[in-house]
């Protein structure tokens, strides 16, 4: 059977995905990720299901130097310029094909069509099958015995029957029928009314264009006339269209062999770009070159592993005894769900030493040998509770919260494979356990697959064999402890231990209380809440269709479109396969210019919080307790700040008041009230801090509006002139400057010119120098170490800090920034909260820590001991770091989280 050589196309499957009939994407850091995340995905899928001997990539050299415009002036001059975000993504998805270890062929003068012509020309042979991915009809030319055309999208795989049955002309005759009809996409000169149907019929009958032309008498008066009229074209048409066979370009099949994708270079290219999804697509083509070995590479679970069940009373009093002298124990548990407060345990591993490890069912399958849980807890609880025992675990909290739940205590010091990885190296794509096995280990779990199953036909892990859960669960508690001495040498070399054992560890604790207290829900405020929002959309809906002068239904992107750019003639910022988009950037953009747009972003922000948070805060509250209880990661974000799921309350809306009022749905117990500890402009205070400026720091220090003294300085008018609406725009600034916010995305938020935005950052940048010379020192610790540092040393790799490509640069440069300012400003709140965590527990205070939501902090507290929780709290939270600006805490107190904001 041949080898075959993928050849991808490369501007035009980047085409096809930018327009791509997907969500909008960008990435953590608001880079547009969308072409990038549906091309990665086609090409992952590509090389896992065809499976391509060799690969490579062509793409277009510079379009002002292409030779066909030697030929014609005018060739491709009708194309539309490329909306701003398509070049990035270009670059972008350049980067990830070399990463790949995937050749990009180029040549200047020329197109990525006549690339592959060329490749297909020297390389395709008996031996060699080449296969074009493309459906560009350019390629139909290229089609003979040993060159397909491939089609991703539709997974076509087409020859020359294939491409005659579909057009009506054959590969041989693709030319001519080009030459013939022209072509209106690049500009090519054809005979008028000749489209490629009626093109095919006529090569198809004379065989040439130049044949046609001296057949015209035979056709209509019409077409005889358009024919003889512009015969002359047909020359030009045809050199135009014919693609180059002969490029000047190296073209070495040994050099795009396909090997497979080194993991190790994607994964923090990936992490950076959010592409969480695409991981396992990566994982099934990942090899190990000595870098990061993948799964498919590393050695299968070793055969010397001791594992083995504790089934029987006589067996746990054997263990129990041999675990009398361990100082170090690794722990996990199998359990109902993935969701700890909904999870019942199944059963409990340990492991004392490498390739040594126990499972200790107290549930499986009818008939199948278990102990009682009562039992196990009265044997093994003291074990587990032992604080001289360090524990050792992937995912501790998890395990911590299940077994607090099934009655047991864990306790003693406490090692998070999972965080420590994270302290290492935040920009992993993910933190699983058999990944960093994998990577560290050059070991290969069992996959939890071979215990359940998958899709349909999984089980529950009380329903799976007990004898086949006893390796999965004993190699997770051995594996762990063996991670746990890799990780702790590199955070020792590193000198991020004490961050880990001093911040991170003590936290996972404070997390896992936090989780299961929860916070209750009131179902009824949420339905209140939802009635009207339903009537504040239909008022929209209105305004809308009033605004647009007709009727129309505004959640049809189709019809939205037609009004936008048909009946109010908005310019169209990018197009899809089904027509103009009407995306929210295309819809910040016209807002500008136009009230329409301004209301649909709105409508849809309503129905939003209508569907994403109102109905499924509803499902989320647990039936025992009658709270949700969402779950906090530690290792969920590069910056180190902490997130949250089941449900995202991180992502709770606040900047909208019907956003602010699903807050008023979260209530305390009965006989409590919430108070909610807010840190007031950390991040500008972390940044006054570090860069010194004498403005800022006098601003705070005197406790005065930092934004009305920044639009003064910036406006040049006294501070008690400064308008709303120079306010407004100095505070977007003085935050957006953290996250490296450019004019462009200045002048989307504040819906003003660019230009005019353009313009207020370099005023405040001219103001306030002090701030760009701290931003540069940022960059410049990017550059000197390869990574930046917050205030208590977390650390975070800044990949393409000297990349030549300016948007990859510039996005490194910003990355560097934010995570020296956000990161610190997360090592403060998180110390607070260990801290506040340890007054708690110490004194015996009447307060319960239920939520972290970015710098804020609810806390349920009986309404008498309000005054002496606040001292202590805000005492905490201001004195957790000493910084060279005051601290300031924002307290509020309420029956609800609403009336405590």
């Amino acid at each position: 059977m041949a080898e075959t050589l993928y050849i991808i196309d490369g501007h035009s499957q980047i085409y096809r995905a930018y327009y791509a009939p997907f969500r909008d994407l960008t990435s953590p850091t608001g880079e547009p990720t969308r072409a990038v995340h549906v091309f990665c995905a086609m090409l992952l899928k590509l090389l896992a299901t065809r499976k391509p001997t060799y690969v490579a990539m062509a793409v277009d050299g510079p379009a002002e130097k292409l030779k066909r415009r030697a030929i014609y002036a005018d060739y491709k001059v009708t194309r539309k310029p490329t909306p701003e975000d398509f070049h990035p993504q270009v670059e972008r998805i350049i980067q990830i094909v070399q990463a790949m270890d995937i050749p990009v062929l180029a040549a200047e003068g020329y197109e990525a069509d006549d690339v592959m012509a060329t490749a297909a020309a020297k390389l395709a042979c008996r031996d060699v099958q080449v296969v074009l991915v493309s459906r560009d009809k350019d390629l139909d030319q290229l089609v003979c015995d040993d060159v397909r055309l491939y089609d991703p999208q539709k997974d076509e795989l087409l020859d020359a029957a294939a491409i005659e049955a579909e057009k009506g002309y054959t590969p041989g005759q693709a030319i001519e029928v080009q030459a013939l009809a022209g072509d209106s996409t690049d500009n090519v000169p054809g005979i008028p009314g000749v489209g490629p149907k009626t093109a095919a019929k006529l090569i198809g009958k004379y065989g040439t264009a130049d044949e046609v032309v001296a057949h015209a008498d035979e056709q209509t008066p019409k077409l005889r006339e358009n024919l003889q009229s512009h015969a002359d074209r047909i020359p030009l048409a045809r050199r135009l269209v014919a693609l180059d066979r002969d490029v000047p370009i190296a073209l070495e099949l040994e050099r795009m062999r396909f090997r497979g994708v080194k993991a190790a270079r994607l994964r923090p290219i990936f992490a950076e770009l959010g592409f969480n999804r695409l991981y396992d697509q990566l994982e099934a083509v990942a090899v190990d070159a000595g870098e990061a070995p993948g799964p498919a590479e590393v050695e299968p679970a070793a055969a010397e592993a001791d594992y083995h069940c504790i089934d029987t009373p006589e067996a746990l009093e054997a263990l129990v005894a041999r675990l009398a002298k361990v100082k170090r124990l690794g722990v996990d548990t199998e359990t109902t769900s993935t969701q700890p407060m909904w999870a019942e345990l199944v059963g409990i591993s340990l492991s004392w030493e490498a390739l040594q490890g126990v499972y200790i069912p107290v549930r499986g399958p009818l008939g199948s040998r278990t102990l009682d849980v009562s039992l196990v807890r009265k044997r093994l609880g003291p074990v587990l509770a032992d604080e001289s025992v360090t524990k050792v675990g992937q995912n501790l909290k998890y395990d911590l919260i299940v077994l607090t739940r099934a009655g047991f205590e864990l306790r003693g010091a406490m090692f998070d494979t999972m965080v420590a990885a994270h302290v290492l190296d935040s920009s992993r794509a993910t933190y699983k356990l058999d990944a960093l096995a994998a990577d560290l280990l050059d070991y290969r779990c069992i996959p939890i697959e071979d215990v359940i199953g998958r899709g349909r036909g999984q089980i529950r892990m009380d329903a799976a064999a007990v004898d086949v859960v006893t390796r999965y669960a004993a190699e997770d508690a051995d594996v762990a402890l063996r991670l746990a001495d890799v990780l702790a040498g590199q955070l020792e070399a590193q000198g991020l231990s004490e961050l880990f054992e001093t911040l991170e560890m003590p936290l996972m604790p404070v997390l896992a209380e936090m989780e299961q207290a929860g916070i209750i829900v009131d179902v009824r405020a949420l339905k209140r809440m939802e009635t009207a929002l339903a009537k504040e959309a239909d008022k929209l809906r209105e305004r809308i269709i009033e605004s647009a002068g007709e009727p129309f239904n505004p959640d049809s992107p189709k019809q939205l479109g037609e009004i936008l750019f048909d009946r109010l003639g908005l310019p169209v910022g990018k197009k899809t396969k089904t027509g103009p988009s009407t995306d929210s950037s295309v819809l910040a953009d016209l807002a500008i210019a136009h009230e329409l747009p301004a209301l649909v972003l709105d409508y849809r922000k309503l129905t939003k919080l209508l569907s994403t948070y109102l109905k499924a805060l509803a499902e989320c509250i647990h039936p025992a307790t009658g709270r949700v209880h969402t779950s906090f990661h530690q290792a969920g974000t590069a910056t180190g700040r902490l997130s949250s799921s089941d449900p995202n309350l991180q992502n709770v809306p606040v900047r909208t008041e019907e956003g602010r009022q699903i807050r008023s749905a979260f209530v305390p117990g009965k006989g409590l009230v919430l108070l909610s500890a807010d840190y007031s402009q950390v991040e500008l205070r972390m940044l006054a801090h570090f860069c010194e400026d004498p403005t800022l720091m006098r601003a705070f220090a005197e406790d005065r509006d930092v934004h009305r003294i920044v639009a003064a300085e910036v406006f040049g008018v006294p501070v008690g002139e400064v308008t709303p609406e120079q306010r407004a725009r100095a505070k977007t600034v003085n935050f957006g400057i953290i996250y490296g916010q450019t004019a462009f995305g200045l002048g989307r938020t504040l819906r003003i010119a660019r230009s005019e935005a353009d313009r207020f950052i370099k005023a405040y940048r001219k103001r306030f120098p002090r701030i760009a010379e701290f931003l540069k020192a940022c960059v410049a610790q990017a550059k000197r170490q390869g990574y930046v540092e917050t205030i208590l040393g977390r650390r975070r790799r800044i990949a393409e800090i000297d990349a030549r490509n300016p948007q990859r640069r510039a996005l490194a440069e910003r990355l560097a920034i934010n995570s020296v300012v956000q990161g610190s400003a997360a090592d403060l709140i998180k110390l607070a909260m260990v801290n506040i965590a340890r007054r708690i527990r110490r004194e015996g205070r009447p307060a319960r820590m239920l939520l972290q939501i970015h710098d804020e902090l609810v806390f349920e507290v009986p309404p008498g001991a309000v005054e002496a929780q606040r001292e202590m709290i805000v005492e905490e939270m201001v004195g957790a770091i000493e910084l060279k600006v005051p601290l300031k805490v924002d307290v509020g107190v309420g029956a609800s989280w609403m009336e405590a904001k």
